[in-house]
């Protein structure tokens, strides 16, 4: 089961400026606990969370999967599986 990486990039910088890990293992618990308020958020920018879940049980399914730009907060948000 793949890891779950969220970074979280300033304008224009290389490296993040917040990298957050959900390990395989506990992603299925781990969705279960964010707030529907958080899950919310996510589906309203078109983050299926219950189908990251998904592949994250699928071998091939490797890389990033929503890159978000928050042009107002000058932010890029990346989630991939690895």
């Amino acid at each position: 089961m793949a890891d779950l990486k969220i970074r979280v990039f300033k304008s224009g910088a290389a490296d993040p400026t917040t990298t957050v890990t959900v390990p395989g293992g506990v992603l299925k618990v781990a969705s279960k606990l964010i707030p529907k308020q958080a899950a919310r958020s996510l589906q309203e920018k078109g983050i299926d969370l219950d189908e990251i879940v998904r592949l994250s049980d699928n071998p091939n399914a490797r890389g990033t999967l929503v890159e978000v730009e928050e042009h107002e907060k000058s932010e890029r948000v990346v989630i991939a599986l690895e």
